[in-house]
């Protein structure tokens, strides 16, 4: 009999116990035992086909021994079953993880799933409900398997355990710092294979039948169900955790306590123990004191221990998918639900583990509730918190590179995130409240006498924002069910803050507080400006991700903000400064202190980190508490090459630019090559091989800009690929304001990229040759074709093309950018060309000329174009022998250079100066006019053109010494070098 061909193949024969179920149709031959033999065998033959036989025994018998202490007991045979399907397992199905004595190690947690997903892991031959296609399933969140409701209590029978989480305490034998395989059956698998590094086939896709691979729970590593891939030596060697193994609390670490056994052995046993050993294990034994659990690290400096806290309820009910993932990546009993108990016990019991980190999965108010809980229980040194942002807000979020709100960056990344992260110091406030001494008791109002919060991380303000604030809470309490949503909690506060203005409920703050900052008074500031609100900011970041302090610049008055200075910075806002907040203004800057004292004197809202109150007339007393240590995420350069190697980084990149619409990213966006396919090109930009996305933001919106003024709405732009017989349109959709950055490389499908985080991110980290855009507000329009074997792009002319758009407008439209030679319909005649070169200027010669002139020096509009109403030419001799568009860009006068441009020659654009050689941008360039500049580059002038001394407009700014216009004017020339470069002429 030969090897099983499967790792878990099919067996007959000598092994006995009929087939093995696990494979399922993977074995790709049968055992030699269970074939006729064949006549006319001779005895040598005989011989050898018994030894076959008995070799063949003895490997059976040695892999399922393997697989029993493995923890793959279910490949085992199984015998002909016959159980009566029941409505479910007696049990009921555990979906939390069990913390008590009663603990068992390997208990699967069941979360409900979709009925027409996997099929049963049981399989065809012992799934209990293999007929039945409606019915209920529940999914492991730690191994991943499938199981149907009717099925746990047989799948209990074969005993296949989830991998463990703990190991058992009291064991005499030495204790295995090593945590072996879990290995699981998968019908579905991404990726490749370990050994032969080949792709997974899914043949039948969600409905596989077929067993195509087996993977371990723990490292993610995966072979094809062949015992050519998955061999017998992978069954008992140690696993090393996978790539996040430094963030992973090993099961051999998680010790369940035994229980003590009161025998007179024992104690004798601890009679004879020396008074040291007796002290030790008393003090250890009041530590753990009614805890079943204890925690026992081997410390390591490559060891980052992480803890996850998740509040399920934060964002809309994110939380809850966050949750299972992490349960996936990592050792199920290092992250924990809030929701069914504060994050106490488990810090408790992790306190003494080194290096421990902690990752805060919900809005401002978890992560201030588990800092919380560090000051109470003084860990020394305290742990570091990062924060996956799920809340409504997430200013802190922001403040630590963390971004504005989750979205679908893969788990894999967020632990790498975490793992890199630098360790920040975050100052935290103390709010001591009393009564207000100045009033008698009789005249206190009515409200709540303490205020949420005795410590605030983020803000504490009072006035208009607190009232919105307070609105929305009462709101929340009374109709939960109506606040599932970030976007509706969003609605909401805008509804409550537009009522709240029309109302003008705080317009009398600045009448009833009194504001002392480090022994100075700001109340008659405060009183004078009329405050509707008054914000004591300690992150730079406020109300959902705007800056309220701004940058003071110049004003040697104020520093920039820090979240690590001890200061504490004082804003006003006045309902209009409020509104400006929204788009990029700030408020009345007040002060920066140490300390504060504020005096209210009637009951006004205020708030502290977003939870609100109205309080009564008191004194309140800000002071700085400590510094928190927090985990900022930091630039990611793994990317990069090293800085030592001058050659390794890339000057220039270009980079082609493709974007996406939200409904095939929705469906296809675990598909990478599907993906690639549906996405539309934009165009090629030029950038820097050190360009992070924020930077490569702006050259995406110039493309945006120069495809808009070449491609009208009259034209048909269509793009032909050059790898597929199918065509993809070149669409010229407008990109939309919420458009972001797809990564489509550094995991193993797309994920959107935050905007707050595209500073963080380099172009070569996303990115190798391509770049992908997501347009949530992208429409999909029909596809037109083009033949194959056409160039890149190729720009026909439709009917009704407009008088402005002559050929000569559009030369002089397209003349730098390349595009003007996409399409043989706009070259002018040789002739007309060279007509156009040796085009003179005139000298004015009619009265209206003459006008026309007199109202170019003047800078006089309205003179101007009446005089080219009644036929005055512009193509006359302006001052200094140069035309009027020279002499207008040379002064500044925008709305003449914009009327010239639109009304004027094409000639006058790029017409050099006959003294100097300059055009009108070099004018422009030299007198530092942005405006002017801009409209001519819009227009299409040259960007390339010198003048008499070699000079382009780009030399001419920087001698000018405006080095923000000549790097402006250099990325236009750069793209408009690319666009020729990359732009075929149509044949």
């Amino acid at each position: 009999m030969n090897p099983p061909a499967a790792a878990g193949g099919e067996e007959t024969g000598a092994a006995g116990g009929g087939g093995c179920r696990g494979a399922e149709g993977g074995g790709e031959a049968a055992g030699a035992a269970g074939v006729p033999e064949e006549p006319g065998l001779s005895a040598a033959d005989e011989s050898l086909e018994e030894k076959l036989r008995s070799l063949t025994f003895r490997k059976q018998v040695s892999y399922r021994k393997a697989i029993s202490r493995s923890g793959l007991q279910h490949l085992a045979p199984v015998h002909s079953l016959n159980i009566a399907v029941t409505n479910g397992p007696v049990k009921e199905p555990r979906a939390a993880l069990e913390w008590t004595e009663n603990a068992v190690n390997g208990e699967h947690l069941w979360l409900e799933t979709n009925v027409s997903g996997d099929l049963c892991y049981l399989g065809e031959e012992s799934c209990q409900v293999k007929f039945s296609k409606s019915a209920l399933r529940r999914k492991c969140a730690a191994c991943k398997i499938v199981v149907h409701n009717a099925c746990m209590e047989q799948l209990e029978k074969i005993n296949f355990r989830c991998k463990p989480t703990f190991r058992e305490g009291g064991s005499r034998s030495p204790r295995e710092n090593f945590v072996r395989h879990h290995w699981v059956h998968r019908r579905r698998q991404e990726g490749k294979c370990k050994q032969c590094g080949k792709g997974f086939q899914q043949k039948f896709s969600f409905h596989s039948k077929e067993i195509v691979a087996i993977s371990c729970s723990w490292c993610k590593l995966a072979f094809h169900n062949k015992v050519t891939c998955f061999m017998l030596h992978h069954i008992e060697e140690p696993c090393s955790l996978g790539a996040h193994a430094a963030v992973i609390v090993p099961p051999t670490w998680i010790i369940k306590v035994k229980k003590p056994q009161n025998s007179l052995k024992t104690s004798t046993r601890r009679k004879k123990r020396t008074s040291f050993k007796r002290k030790a294990s008393k003090r250890g034994n009041e530590d753990n004191k009614g805890r079943p659990f204890v925690i026992k690290p081997i410390s390591s400096p490559l060891m980052k221990p992480l803890l996850v806290f998740v509040n399920p309820k934060s964002g809309g009910n994110q939380g809850t998918k966050v949750l299972q993932m992490f349960m996936w990546y990592l050792n199920p009993r290092q992250v924990f639900d809030l929701s069914q108990e504060g994050p106490r016990d488990a810090l408790e019991l992790y306190r003494k583990v080194p290096n421990l980190r902690i990752l805060a999965c919900g809005g401002d108010g978890t992560v201030g509730w588990i800092l919380s809980i560090l000051d109470e229980l003084q860990l020394s040194p305290p742990p570091p918190v990062a924060v996956l942002p799920l809340g409504t807000g997430n200013d802190l979020a922001r403040t630590l590179n963390w971004g504005g709100g989750y979205t679908d960056e893969p788990v894999s990344k967020i632990l790498c995130h975490v793992e890199d992260g630098t360790i920040v110091q975050l100052d935290r406030w103390n709010l001591q409240v009393e009564r207000n001494p100045d009033l008698p008791q009789d005249e206190l109002e009515d409200g709540a006498r303490k205020l949420p919060l005795n410590v605030f991380n983020n803000y504490f303000s009072l006035g208009f924002d607190a009232h919105v604030t307070l609105e929305f809470h009462e709101s929340r309490e009374a109709n939960p069910e109506k606040f599932n949503s970030r976007f509706r909690n969003k609605m909401f506060y805008a509804g409550a803050a537009f009522t709240d203005f029309l109302q003008r409920s705080s317009r009398d703050l600045s009448k009833h507080v009194k504001v002392v900052c480090d022994g100075t008074d700001l109340t008659p500031k405060i009183q004078e400006l009329k405050f509707q609100c008054i914000v004591f900011l300690n992150i730079p970041r406020y109300c959902a991700g705007t800056m309220p302090w701004g940058n003071p610049g110049d004003h040697r008055d104020f520093e920039p903000q820090r979240h690590d200075d001890g200061y504490i910075e004082v804003i006003g806002f006045t309902m209009a400064s409020l509104a400006a907040l929204q788009v990029g203004g700030h408020g009345e800057r007040l002060h920066q202190c140490r300390e504060v004292t504020l005096l209210t004197y009637k009951s006004i809202p205020m708030q502290v980190d977003g939870e609100p109150c109205r309080l009564a007339p008191s004194l309140i007393r800000i002071s700085l508490r400590n510094q928190a240590n927090m985990v900022q995420k930091s630039k990611r350069r793994t990317s990069m090459p090293l800085l030592n190697d001058p050659h390794s980084i890339p000057d220039r990149l270009r980079i082609r630019v493709n974007k996406i619409n939200l409904q095939e990213y929705e469906g296809l966006h675990y598909d990478k090559e599907k993906l690639r396919e549906a996405s539309i090109p934009l165009g090629i930009i030029v950038v820097r091989g050190d360009c992070d996305l924020e930077t490569c933001r702006m050259y995406i919106d110039r493309l945006q800009e120069d495809l808009q003024s070449v491609t009208s709405t009259t034209q048909r732009v269509h793009y032909q690929d050059q790898e597929s017989s199918f065509p993809r349109v070149l669409s010229v959709q407008r990109l939309s304001p919420r458009w972001c950055f797809l990564d489509a490389t550094s995991a193993d499908r797309f994920y959107r990229i935050d905007r707050s985080q595209e500073h963080l991110h380099f172009v070569t980290e996303i990115s190798q040759d391509e770049i992908f855009i997501l347009d949530p507000e992208m429409v999909m329009s029909q596809q037109v074709g083009t033949p194959p074997g056409m160039p890149d792009l190729v720009v026909e002319q439709a009917s009704g093309i407009s008088d402005r758009w002559n050929p000569a407008v559009r030369k002089r439209m397209l003349s730098d950018s390349g595009l003007g030679k996409i399409s043989p319909h706009y070259e002018v005649p040789d002739k007309q060309k060279d007509a156009s070169q040796t085009h003179m200027l005139q000298s004015p010669v009619s009265s209206e000329d003459q006008a026309l002139l007199q109202a170019v020096i003047s800078g006089d509009l309205l003179k101007f174009i009446e005089c080219c109403k009644k036929g005055a030419n512009l193509l006359i001799q302006g001052p200094d022998h140069c035309s009027l568009l020279h002499h207008a860009a040379k002064t500044g006068n925008g709305e003449i250079v914009k009327y010239i441009l639109e009304h004027g020659p094409s000639e006058l654009l790029d017409m050099a100066d006959s003294e100097t050689g300059e055009t009108a941008l070099h004018k422009a360039a030299c007198q530092r006019h942005r405006a002017v500049c801009q409209l001519l580059v819009d227009a299409g002038a040259s960007l390339r053109k010198t003048d008499s001394k070699g000079k382009t407009p780009r030399d001419r700014a920087q001698q000018a010494g405006d080095p923000d216009l000549a790097s402006y004017l250099e990325s236009r020339q750069n793209y408009q070098m690319v666009s020729h470069e990359d732009l075929e002429t149509a044949v």
